[in-house]
């Protein structure tokens, strides 16, 4: 739409300036050729002029996306952390991460019934349901793993988490979809694993209010976040590629089956009131968790709106980008200890992941066909492949 709206300017300042040199008095010496050739200069610089403005406008709203990802992404991630690991009033903290699963599915699928409607496509399921169910499932396991790991490690071991999980979705992706993997991106999956091995080995990893050796169990959950949500990133792909479901849709269906999955779990733990509860007890959680929301679903726009515009090369780059804005930012807000071994394992983990992306630029691979629009859906709660450094068929 935008190129189609510069061309018709580019098109209306040639008419115009090719009207006004037709009012011109031409002197009677200056032959027929030479006014077309004037004609000709003056279009071509209205067309150079247009043009720079286009390239202007283009970096600027890259610059827009990219800038609201970095931000909505980073919000999410702080007020993730105040939520899960830092107690509400004197020494309370919020414990049922189901309730927080549900609320974020709630305001995503507001989110895809008003983009479906907006872009006039169908609600009718594309996927048989029971594939979106299987889906559900496991993106539930893994937000919820995800949540309750902040109880027992810090957030920065959270976020190099999602760059861990290169391995299980390389993995996955050859169980379900016999994909093959050159050297190089085996390389680059081994350089990000030893930098987060290096990082768990050399320092304190505990969340800041967690009981000494609790977070063996952090651990634990974070190894099954990465196996669910392997497999969940590994089994959208392809619902994509067998049953052309656009992202809106599969957005729609997952996160109704996520939200059912989280609202009978959150009843049968009989949880649902003590959440409730809570919310009544302390306002202030109400007002953390409608953000939390609000910033996952915001960073979805910016997320759509990169990669439909600029690719997932710059997509990577800028998830790469947050993840280490976001390490810093909860380094600085909730004062982690780091010792300098586990500096170097994040310079690692970091060099390898924006290596990977630089080498997607300078080796470009061949486009294959769009599947549903080209733009894969991250659910609201885990990280784009982008952000966790997958290899291959995403960029």
């Amino acid at each position: 739409w935008l190129k189609e709206v510069r061309l018709k300017q580019i098109r209306f300042c040639g008419q115009l300036s090719a009207a006004s040199l037709g009012r011109l008095a031409l002197p009677a010496r200056l032959t027929q050729s030479e006014a077309e050739s004037g004609k000709e200069v003056l279009e071509d610089q209205e067309y150079t002029d247009a043009m720079d403005d286009s390239a202007f406008m283009s970096a600027l709203w890259c610059c827009v996306y990219g800038g609201g990802i970095i931000f909505m992404l980073g919000l999410y991630g702080v007020i993730q952390e105040r939520i899960m690991s830092e107690p509400y009033g004197e020494n309370d903290f919020f414990r049922v991460s189901v309730f927080l699963v549900l609320c974020n599915r709630l305001v995503a699928i507001l989110y895809a019934l008003m983009m479906i409607a907006c872009k006039g496509e169908e609600f009718g399921n594309k996927a048989p349901l029971w594939k979106y169910l299987a889906v559900s499932s496991s993106n539930v396991a893994a937000t919820w793993c995800q949540y309750e790991a902040l109880k027992y490690v810090s957030f920065p071991v959270q976020m190099l988490g999602k760059s861990f999980k290169m391995m299980p979705v390389m993995m996955w992706s050859i169980i379900i979809s016999g994909k093959k993997y050159g050297v190089k991106d085996w390389l680059i999956a081994l350089g990000v694993t030893w930098g987060v091995t290096q990082f768990l080995l050399t320092g304190d990893i505990k969340s800041k209010h967690a009981d000494k050796g609790s977070s063996v169990y952090g651990l634990i959950l974070l190894m099954c976040f990465l196996a669910c949500d392997g497999f969940t990133s590994t089994f959208q792909e392809k619902l994509f590629k067998e049953h052309k479901t656009s992202k809106y849709n599969q957005m729609l269906y997952v996160n109704s089956g996520s939200a059912i999955v989280s609202g009978g779990s959150l009843m049968l733990s009989g949880q649902a009131g003590t959440a409730i509860n809570f919310c009544f007890k302390y306002p202030s959680f109400i007002m953390h968790a409608g953000a939390l929301s609000g910033a996952a679903v915001s960073g979805q726009f910016f997320i759509y709106s990169l990669v439909k515009e600029y690719g997932a090369l710059i997509l990577a780059c800028c998830m790469n980008l947050r993840q280490v804005i976001s390490i810093l930012v909860s380094y600085i807000l909730y004062v982690h200890p780091i010792s300098f071994m586990q500096v170097l394992g994040l310079g690692l983990v970091f060099g390898a992941l924006f290596y990977k992306t630089y080498d997607g630029y300078a080796n470009p691979k061949p486009k294959a066909s769009k599947v549903a629009d080209g733009v894969q859906p991250q659910e609201i709660g885990k990280a784009s492949d982008a952000e966790a450094g997958k290899p291959g068929p995403q960029e």
